[in-house]
């Protein structure tokens, strides 16, 4: 059927059918715009290049194969999460354009998908350098990368399943609750690169590391100035959504924080202990990952922090009692709940 041409019949087009990128705008209207435009300056002032990171002090025929094997595989786990995000923080960009939010608040997300790029990037530099060829393509040369391999595959596995979850969960959800679950995926990742920037011995790595912890730390800054917009005027509805996220983003971002939990996590039953066994693999060269009651600590400051924030604006913070936070229980985590970001 052809379309109805209405410029013959109207002199002014019908209002676009919402939500839709056009018609648009350039709003300003918050108290929080400054702050947005602030956070945007500095973004392109600390703007930092992987490419020109001091590659070449970098020597990978320094440590042995299994510990580059080891290695490669950290920055393989850190991929699911980091390496996810340009097309997470796409989505959530573009869903910014269609809800016709503050042009700050745009170029704010836009500053983040940036970002996200240069973690990605830096990712596949640092697993191309180790071990050229890649998490998945490469034969491996020891039984520890073999199983390396295997824990890889399902890591990308789960990774699918939260990227089908996220894909259907963003439009159901208003900003103001996918911010408490950005906030969590923020929080989660300015712990893990100040704990690897002061532990990790490998020069080029640290500088990165430095580099992204800083990252975190305005990603931060924007979830938290959007929270102070938004959250005084929650429902009670949005409120206990809130609550649901950040159970939900604990029990993925656990996947790199802490242990994988098996409410959303489908994983073989020698995957954490191979896992461990890597892990001790890579600190005996250096990198710094941190042990297990590292990780609960760590993990249990972060998610204090993010509840100091909920407190602020009397939101029930969820039970996660094995880090020992008792709180409001939350039932059953479906993947298409989970909708946190690294």
């Amino acid at each position: 059927m052809a379309e109805e041409h209405l410029a013959s019949t109207a002199d002014l087009p019908p209002d676009v059918p919402q939500p839709n990128i056009f018609p648009l705008s350039w709003r300003a209207e918050s108290a929080q715009v400054a702050k947005l435009e602030d956070i945007w300056k500095s973004s392109r002032r600390e703007y930092w290049d992987p490419e020109a990171l001091a590659w070449s002090t970098f020597n990978a025929e320094a440590y042995s194969i299994e510990q580059r094997e080891a290695m490669a595989y950290w920055f393989t786990l850190l991929s699911v999460f980091d390496a996810s995000a340009p097309p997470v923080f796409a989505r959530a960009l573009t869903r910014t354009y269609e809800l016709h939010e503050e042009d700050a608040v745009r170029r704010a997300f836009f500053s983040i998908e940036r970002d996200e790029q240069n973690h990605e990037q830096f990712c596949g530099m640092a697993i191309q350098r180790l071990t050229p060829g890649g998490p998945l393509d490469r034969e491996p040369a020891t039984d520890l990368g073999r199983r390396a391999k295997r824990n890889a595959a399902w890591l990308y596995h789960n990774g699918g399943r939260y990227w089908n979850g996220y894909s259907s969960a963003l439009p159901r959800y208003s900003l103001a609750v996918v911010f408490s679950a950005f906030l969590m995926g923020e929080t989660a990742a300015a712990t893990l690169f100040h704990h690897m920037a002061n532990h990790c011995e490998e020069p080029v790595f640290q500088e990165a590391f430095r580099h992204i912890g800083r990252d975190e730390g305005r990603h931060m800054a924007i979830c938290l100035t959007l929270m102070e917009r938004d959250y005084p005027k929650l429902s009670p509805e949005e409120r206990s959504l809130v609550t649901k996220q950040i159970r939900a983003g604990y029990v993925f971002l656990s996947g790199v924080l802490f242990e994988p939990p098996e409410e959303f996590w489908d994983l073989p039953d020698d995957f954490i202990a191979t896992q461990h066994e890597i892990e001790e693999v890579a600190r005996s060269a250096g990198f710094g990952v941190a042990s297990y009651d590292e990780k609960r600590d760590n993990w249990q400051r972060a998610m204090l922090n993010v509840k100091g924030v909920l407190d602020r604006y009397d939101i029930p913070f969820p039970a996660i009692p094995e880090i020992g936070i008792a709180g409001d229980e939350v039932g059953d985590i479906r993947p298409e709940d989970i909708i946190p970001i690294f």
